[in-house]
């Protein structure tokens, strides 16, 4: 390291733009060495992303302290020089530095990882990527129902972190409550739907609740979480066209859509064996008044 550092000493411009050129050049020839020896080996996609950002890091690290060395005698000089010239950049380059500020902070706080869906602002997606100045989520919801994936990349700059609501569904507490509506006629037996339903969303979900209680006690060591009760529930009120019966279990965020199919054929498949529950749907009555010689809606 010495000597690549005494060579890159000379005072003439022009030699300190090849030699700027030749180490970056250097830098990434290193880098695509390490990551095709190294990592491309590695099995587990989650382990080779972690691995591979690290080493890009890194080699960016080493990168930059040999071109300051380049351009500068020593770190105090190029100290100097970017305190003497830190007003102006922080009005020149204010968005790039506060992404760059805002990775910082996602590497330093960690408020997600590559792998976790997650909400910023209106954007809500599958965190695919986290680079230097934003990163990248797969897209959930928008126009596609049960936040199932819409295929769109979307790139949000790091520095809205700082700045929008930001919503993490997996860490603390894994699932999420769902509810699914249920409207059967007022002639149904409501009571025996009811049972029917409590009974399917035990089969679904009640494995979910024992987990999810203990992640809960985990978290409410740093957080104020009041007792909940995750068992799944099945609630009753009174709707236009019928009796609306519905049910509340937790799901995976990323299951969502699944567990409401598997849901939904359990009860199709259970209300067809009984002649006196049928699903209701707004209707209209018409009358007609003999009396008056005329139709009554």
């Amino acid at each position: 390291m010495g000597w690549l550092i005494k060579f890159f000493t000379y005072s003439s411009i022009q030699v300190k733009l090849i030699a700027t050129l030749l180490a970056i050049f250097v830098f990434i020839i290193i880098r695509r060495l390490i990551i095709r020896l190294a990592v491309d080996r590695i099995t587990d996609d989650h382990i080779r992303y972690k691995w591979q950002k690290s080493i890009t890091y890194t080699v960016f690290l080493f990168a930059f302290v040999i071109i300051g060395q380049i351009w500068f005698k020593g770190i105090q000089s190029l100290a100097t020089y970017l305190g003497l010239l830190s007003a102006g950049i922080a009005i020149a380059l204010k968005d790039p530095l506060t992404n760059i500020t805002g990775w910082l902070y996602i590497l330093w706080r960690n408020p997600f990882e590559v792998g976790e869906r997650i909400q910023l602002g209106d954007q809500a997606g599958d965190v695919i990527d986290v680079s230097l100045f934003n990163f990248t989520l797969m897209e959930i919801g928008n126009w596609v129902n049960a936040d199932q994936s819409t295929g769109r990349l979307i790139h949000v700059p790091n520095g809205k972190i700082f700045t929008h609501t930001f919503a993490n569904y997996g860490r603390g507490f894994k699932y999420i409550w769902n509810e699914i509506p249920v409207l059967i006629t007022f002639e149904s037996d409501w009571q025996k739907s009811k049972s029917i339903l409590e009974k399917i969303a035990k089969e679904h979900a009640a494995h979910l609740s024992k987990y999810a209680e203990r992640k809960v006690k985990e978290t409410s060591r740093q957080f104020l979480i009041q007792n909940i009760d995750f068992t799944p529930a099945v609630y009753t009120t009174v709707a236009e066209s019928g009796v609306e019966l519905t049910i509340r279990y937790l799901c995976d965020p990323q299951n969502r859509r699944s567990s409401l199919q598997a849901i939904w054929e359990s009860i199709l498949t259970e209300f067809e064996k009984h002649n006196n529950i049928d699903f209701a749907y707004p209707t209209m009555r018409r009358f007609n008044n003999l009396s008056e010689g005329k139709d009554v809606e």
